[in-house]
């Protein structure tokens, strides 16, 4: 993975403070994912009509569009506790032994990357969220025996950029599953603007949009880059974000009108040049590139589908002739399909 790219969405180590500060912390404040907000709205103005817990949730979608911030939020509009996880992060039976057993009533638990949660316990998980009991094992051989641990009511929000990795059985015990999307230019654009309002950094429409047009429809990559775009405004400007501004802060940084950095470009070209176009296999262009096969279809290829600069065929990856278009190339006729 290259987490440590401008405008990859996977969160890099600075990110979490600076995320932190700028996160709403009521729905009303959540901006774009306008079906979600709805369903997640009327879901928990019954559960707090009725007074209980909130179903399960899982979200799920690419990552940086607010998942963790949808999460917190939950617990702000229920007025309960929240802990936060995350799959890696649980190997043994007795760490999850340990959260569920300290649970406060209705409290949000919630887990990140939930696909790279262990099958086994995953397992140990279903029993807790459908039955609200924990079965430990004590013991081994014919000795052992089976404790059951009764668990308070709990509301568990589970995030993942891969949810076709959890199993059936998981899937089925969550209430409420959102899809996030990627954001629009107009919603990223106030995005930048709240943010910008939040840090005190002067900025007008215009180069909120320049910044929002470059941020690959991802909260994350905006805020990103206004703090790269704030520090050049500061250092060779008069500290406003304008048009002007953030266009020449962006290009100082090689990220295009399209949001591409370099590594973009060059998968592309290497698309293009080497390979007239495609269609050619993951892995293949995983080594003309030197790239693990994991990052390309995680990493670069989600955004470049989106907008349809490149598409997945039976054969391989294509080019398409958007992406001819935004180097100043001649489309080759075999392509004229795409």
């Amino acid at each position: 993975m290259t987490p440590e790219r401008l405008v990859s969405a996977i969160p890099v180590e600075d990110d979490s403070v600076f995320e932190l500060k700028l996160r709403p912390h009521r729905l009303s404040e959540f901006i774009g994912q306008s079906k979600a907000k709805q369903q997640l709205a009327i879901a928990l103005e019954a559960a707090k009509s009725r007074g209980e817990a909130l179903d399960h949730v899982l979200l799920f979608g690419p990552p940086g569009l607010g998942k963790t911030t949808l999460a917190t939020i939950i617990a702000n509009e229920m007025g309960v506790a929240f802990q936060q996880t995350s799959g890696p992060a649980l190997q043994i039976q007795g760490d999850l032994t340990a959260i569920l057993s300290n649970l406060k009533d209705k409290q949000v638990l919630f887990l990140d990357e939930a696909h790279r949660l262990q099958p086994v316990l995953q397992e140990k998980l279903y029993t807790a969220l459908e039955d609200l009991r924990l079965d430990i094992m004590i013991g081994q051989g014919p000795a052992a025996r089976t404790f059951i641990l009764d668990v308070k009511p709990f509301t568990f929000v589970a995030a993942t950029t891969r949810p076709s990795l959890l199993s059936s059985p998981m899937r089925a015990r969550f209430g409420i599953l959102l899809r996030l999307e990627f954001y629009t230019d107009d919603e990223l654009r106030f995005i930048v603007e709240r943010s910008a309002d939040v840090l005190g950094v002067p900025i007008d429409r215009d180069g909120a949009s320049e910044l929002a047009m470059r941020s690959r429809g991802t909260p994350r990559i905006a805020n990103r880059l206004l703090r790269r775009v704030r520090d050049y405004a500061q250092v060779r400007g008069d500290g406003r974000i304008d048009r002007a501004t953030a266009h020449a802060a962006l290009e100082m940084l090689e990220v295009d009108s399209h949001g591409f950095d370099e590594l973009d470009r060059r998968l592309l070209r290497t698309i293009i040049e080497k390979y007239d176009g495609g269609p050619v296999g993951l892995g293949t262009l995983a080594a003309a590139l030197a790239e693990e096969q994991e990052a390309l279809e995680e990493v670069y290829e989600p955004f470049l589908i989106q907008i349809g600069f490149l598409d997945r065929t039976p054969r391989g990856r294509v080019a398409t002739r958007l992406a001819y278009q935004h180097f100043g190339l001649d489309m080759p006729g075999k392509l004229s399909l795409f």
